[in-house]
């Protein structure tokens, strides 16, 4: 008997096993090297050429087989941009792709028909204030060669805009090869939950599921199994085409088609975009701080939050009228600052294999809620607000009891759904359940759903929502303007932003928050906050609290200047092999990380009787309470850095390579520890059972927040180990900072400290 069940257990794990290897061998597939090629050029060009704007020059070298070269004007030995010399920069490809799908999870495999690798080029001239790069590409299968031109401008003092261009239609992939060195280390790319630094890498940008696990073991290899839905380290809700380096050098596309950054090779990056033509702009700066100021210009900088959502714990609760009273009876005793109530469930729960989902249906649920009126008013009068949750999927509520409106049904009848490659509506698998998405690029369609916010969401006397979603729209989709689901993916996130961006500028009498999870470059633009999506509730570095630091790092480097992760993560798995349930001490331990981010909110899961919850018992409300006061007592400063991001785009959290970028050891993936603005370094313990961290100091002298004890040295950067006990986590603040002086002073007035 047991040798059977060992059997069968085995059996299902080489199953897995060979589901995970097909569905990582086609991320191999599309893994391809890169594109090479040899430079030539015509005769004319053999002497060298100096072309200028206002801000920088274009160097031609003839020497050493051909070479580009853009430097600034006011520096021109930093180089900015450099093709590698004899070797092409530009390339082309006609590309037939095959692309899985599986809920929102996308996985390419892209067949190259014919390549044109070889570059020839022909002149260097001036254009309309334009310098033009023009010539032909050499191909293979026979193909004659193919013209190019790259178009260079300046669009302002500090930014150079490229565009290339093929003049055969018929070639659907672009290449622009250029020069990096071994010492050069690329941040950015939007929100990255692996890995702070992708120098080594190939970058795929699509957004997409993150995924569960996403490379962590067995959740992966189950998910896979089960769903197709584990993910790996590249996956994200938010990726941005944009990144800057440990040498001061930064560059992004303003293409939103598919995308990938190849930083394999020690000496050369590769761009390769699914288009007929790649757009982008090279930035000129001297530090972090400049070079994404010059990049959230483009991209949209955040604007500043209201006042009522940064005092205070925004709490996560389900349950109706009754467990939210008594729930906020609890913080009452234990005398917690809270700035909201987060009903998610304001529209009803039905269950799932996954556990407890919504009604997409996005109406109030009067009989989960009853006396919601009376709620709202009591919550009102202890100056706390409610926030609730919506996004662009409608399901059909018809087997929901005592439906009165049925959204999807409305939409489906005036053709506002995302339609599939018949004409139908396009039903997307959600778990149990299949739902339609709204078409953002219908005019009439996003008017309807402006309409259902203000009646429905804004009507019912809520001050924000989460606006989830937003990543799944399917790769073969049909748009109401004529676009495909290729075309138009990445850009839908940044279009449902700004619909619900539009609602809530109205309505400034309560100045509403809402919050996404999925994005591309000009999010920045529309959402007013942001959040980290579905984390597994693990210390785990590729999907649990780990992760959450290192995505904060990346997408404040990326303009999301406005981020956090739900309070103890989200994802919970009940298997057989192995549980995924929320411990205690790592909600605890998720809170002391929260209470040093931008909002400190809670979630209680997907499964919430299977998870530790802050209500569960007198020592998690305790700390919960304590965090919630600890992150209330920086609130002074909160305040100023959310000003500076809307004004130069600036994270609240940021990692130390912003601030100390010539510090090798924050070039690396620092989930370890990260600084807020410029004041409060953070170490937060990030693995179960420790008690004590390390951290690495930089520059000068640090004073330990909770012993005053001082730290550092005046002329270098020091690691030392401190206890973190349960409730104290690694804080430091420059010797004599103000801010840090504040902190402290607010942490004694209230019986904080030690």
């Amino acid at each position: 008997m047991i040798k059977k069940w060992l059997l069968r257990i085995l059996g299902i794990l080489a199953a897995g096993l060979a589901v995970y290897l097909l569905l990582n061998w086609g991320v191999a597939q599309y893994s391809i090297r890169p594109i090479d090629g040899r430079l030539s050029f015509a005769s004319a060009l053999s002497e060298p050429i100096t072309v200028l704007t206002s801000d920088f020059q274009i160097l031609w070298k003839p020497d050493e087989d051909g070479q580009v070269i853009i430097t600034g004007r006011s520096n021109p030995e930093k180089i900015l941009w450099a093709s590698l010399p004899g070797t092409s920069f530009v390339s082309a490809a006609q590309g037939d792709e095959t692309v899985e799908e599986n809920r929102a999870m996308f996985t390419f495999k892209d067949d190259l028909n014919v390549i044109c690798a070889n570059q020839h080029l022909s002149s260097i001239r001036e254009e309309n204030q334009s310098i033009v790069l023009e010539g032909t590409l050499t191909c293979n299968s026979n193909h004659s060669p193919v013209g190019y031109a790259l178009k260079l401008s300046q669009v302002n003092p500090g930014q150079l805009s490229f565009n290339l261009k093929v003049a055969d239609t018929a070639f659907n992939r672009l290449f622009l090869s250029y020069q990096t060195n071994k010492a050069e280390h690329f941040f950015g790319f939007g929100e990255q939950f692996s890995y702070f630094d992708l120098k080594g890498r190939r970058v795929p940008l699509f957004t997409s599921e993150q995924g569960i696990g996403r490379g962590a073991q067995p959740i992966t290899l189950g998910a896979n199994l089960q769903a197709g839905a584990g993910g790996n380290w590249s996956t994200t809700y938010i990726p941005i085409p944009f990144y800057l380096t440990n040498q001061m050098r930064a560059l992004f596309l303003e293409n939103t088609e598919y995308t990938v950054f190849d930083l394999r090779q020690i000496n050369r990056v590769q761009i390769q975009t699914w288009s007929q033509e790649m757009r982008g702009r090279i930035i000129a700066g001297d530090t972090p701080a400049e070079l994404i100021y010059e990049f959230t210009s483009y991209a949209g900088r955040m604007k500043p939050l209201p006042d009522w959502i940064l005092g205070g714990a925004v709490v996560g609760m389900q349950g109706g009228t009754p467990r939210v009273r008594e729930v906020w009876a609890q913080l009452e005793d234990s005398d917690t600052p809270v700035a909201a109530f987060w009903l998610q469930d304001w529209v009803g729960h039905r269950l799932t294999s996954f556990g407890k989902q919504l009604w997409w249906n996005w109406v109030l649920d009067e009989e989960r809620y009853p006396e919601w009126d009376a709620l709202l008013s009591d919550l009102q009068a202890a100056d706390i607000r409610v926030m609730i949750y919506t996004s662009p999927f409608l399901a059909d509520a018809s087997e929901k009891p005592d439906v009165q409106i049925n959204l999807y049904q409305e939409a489906l009848q005036a053709g506002y759904l995302v339609k599939n490659q018949a004409g139908d509506p396009y039903l997307v698998q959600n778990t149990d359940f299949s739902a339609g998405m709204l078409d953002l690029t219908n005019p009439d369609a996003v008017a309807w759903f402006q309409d259902v916010l203000r009646q429905n969401l804004l009507g019912v006397g809520a001050s924000g929502w989460m606006a989830d979603f937003g990543e799944g729209l399917p790769y073969d989709a049909v748009l109401f303007d004529g676009r495909t689901g290729a075309e138009y993916h990445n850009q839908y996130p940044v279009d449902w932003a700004q619909l619900n961006r539009q609602v809530v500028d109205e309505a400034t009498e309560i100045d509403p928050v809402f919050f996404t999870r999925a994005g591309f470059t000009q999010s920045p633009a529309y959402s007013t906050l942001f959040w980290e999506g579905d984390q597994l509730v693990s210390w785990d570095a590729q999907d649990g609290i780990q992760s959450a630091v290192t995505g904060l790092l990346s997408s404040g480097v990326s303009g999301l200047a406005f981020n956090h992760s739900d309070i103890g993560g989200y994802t919970t798995i009940t298997n057989p092999i192995m549980n995924y349930h929320r411990s205690k001490e790592l909600l605890m331990r998720w809170m002391e990380l929260s209470a040093f981010t931008t909002i400190y909110r809670t979630h209680e899961g997907n499964r919430p009787d299977e998870n530790a919850q802050f209500y569960s018992d007198a020592e998690a409300m305790t700390q919960f309470a304590r965090m919630a006061k600890i992150y209330q007592a920086w609130e002074f400063y909160r305040r100023d850095l959310v000003d500076t991001a809307a004004q130069t785009g600036l994270p609240v959290v940021r990692s130390l390579f912003i601030e100390y970028p010539t510090d090798p050891r924050f070039w690396e993936n620092d989930c370890r520890q990260f600084i807020i603005g410029s004041e409060l370094l953070v170490a937060p313990v990030l693995q179960a059972d420790v008690q004590k961290v390390t951290v690495e100091l930089p520059v000068g002298r640090w004073v330990h927040l909770w012993t005053g004890q001082v730290y550092g040295a005046a002329n270098v950067g020091t690691s030392v180990q401190v206890d973190a006990p349960m409730g104290l986590p690694a804080v430091f603040y420059p010797e004599g900072s103000p801010v840090g002086l504040q902190f402290s002073q607010n942490l004694l007035r209230q019986g904080l400290l030690p």
